[in-house]
């Protein structure tokens, strides 16, 4: 006995019948896009926890590392991203092609690494009116790179200084990246923009000293510049107020005007030595509440050999380039404690430290050194590549993005 349903497939198809045919399977497809759709939509928003509502469980699990709800299922996963869930601490980074012509400008890129799921993820580019020309590498430094002096201030990554392609300072204003919103904006135009200069953060203030603007001048070199960021951020909120700089005490000589300086906020101050790497060097420290310059202390300055920062503003890290060895500063000794020594961190171009990690840039640029400072000895040590095809110029630590599936 034949089979109905394979006698019916056999048969001559007419057109009325190619037509039915047509019209069933258009409305089959969209009957399993509707089912699809609706069982996504019944995944995204199935409860974080069964029989709890929603913002008592996600105060529940925001208690529990962001490392754990990743690996358990997907609407946790997307909670850890959530605007309103506390955001964990990722690397970000100032990314420049490895293959960049010597000549090249505009090819600055920014990424953050994000931990919990071990990628890279690439922001959004910085406005673009007027067109960022920054120069990297020139004929007449062939030894090293032309800096681009970024900040991690209040959350946000502030790009405060660089050089274009004419040999002058590329940003007449500070491009603002927030991470939460994904967005940047234009901070308040300096007086005089300027590259080669000592910036740094302390107290939610950010501060440019010294540097270069079109030429060398002395008052320029001189000149100390403050914007209030945390208080003007959230005036510009508010539509209140306009950001601005404000001119503060000036520096006694022109000696920081030589390179891009890290000015180091600790402790309600701001330190910084005039010249990078492990060589003889005068250092400063600023005060931020009486507004005053002051001599760095000679332990601090005799053991400052390479880059440094500060966690939380509490405790200033250093690397002694030379040796390879990551020290902590105590104040009450005036004194460097060897933290850890390890032959990858010799020749070190940055520091960050935020969260109980000090991340170094290591002197090849491609690796990025993270130390755990705040776990029990022994001391846990380990690598993050840059992305393939790039060189890191710059690193610093921030809250991650904000996204959703």
């Amino acid at each position: 006995m034949s089979n109905p349903i394979s006698t019916t497939l056999l048969l001559p198809e007419t057109p009325i019948a190619v037509k039915r045919l047509k019209h069933h399977r258009h409305r089959h497809h969209q009957e399993m896009e509707e089912e699809n759709h609706h069982h996504h939509q019944q995944i995204r928003h199935q409860s974080l926890l069964p029989g709890i509502p929603d913002d008592i469980a996600q105060l529940c699990l925001s208690l529990v590392p962001p490392s754990i709800l990743y690996s358990v299922c997907r609407s946790w996963r997307r909670l850890i991203y959530a605007p309103s869930f506390p955001p964990f601490l990722s690397l970000y980074a100032v990314l420049l092609p490895a293959e960049t012509h010597p000549h090249a400008s505009n090819s600055v890129e920014f990424s953050s690494f994000d931990p919990i799921s071990s990628n890279w993820n690439a922001l959004p580019p910085p406005p673009s009116d007027p067109p960022l020309r920054f120069l990297f590498r020139h004929p007449s430094f062939i030894s090293r790179n032309l800096p681009i002096q970024t900040l991690a201030v209040s959350g946000n990554l502030v790009v405060l200084a660089a050089t274009d392609d004419r040999f002058l300072p590329a940003l007449p204003h500070p491009l603002v990246f927030n991470p939460s919103s994904e967005e940047w904006a234009r901070g308040p135009p300096l007086s005089t923009p300027r590259r080669w200069c000592a910036a740094g953060a302390a107290g939610g203030s950010i501060y440019v000293a010294s540097g270069i603007g079109s030429h060398y001048k002395l008052d320029v070199a001189q000149s100390v510049e403050r914007w209030d960021f945390s208080s003007s951020a959230a005036a510009q909120r508010r539509r209140r107020r306009r950001w601005a700089w404000r001119k503060m005490g000036r520096l006694k000589g022109g000696k920081f005007s030589r390179d891009a300086i890290d000015a180091v906020g600790w402790r309600g101050k701001l330190c910084m030595v005039n010249v990078k790497g492990d060589t003889a060097k005068e250092g400063t420290i600023y005060d931020v509440e009486t507004d005053c310059w002051g001599n760095m202390p000679e332990g601090m300055l005799a053991g400052w050999r390479g880059p440094a920062a500060a966690m939380e503003e509490e405790t200033i890290y250093v690397v002694d380039e030379s040796r390879g060895s990551l020290k902590r500063y105590d104040h009450v000794i005036d004194e460097w404690v060897e933290v850890v020594e390890d032959s990858m961190l010799k020749g070190a171009q940055q520091l960050a430290a935020a969260g109980g990690r000090v991340c170094v840039l290591c002197c090849d640029g491609v690796r990025i050194a993270v130390v755990d400072v705040a776990a029990p000895p022994p001391i846990r040590m380990w690598v993050v590549d840059a992305p393939p095809g790039f060189q890191v110029m710059g690193i610093h630590i921030l809250p991650r993005l904000s996204h959703s599936d």
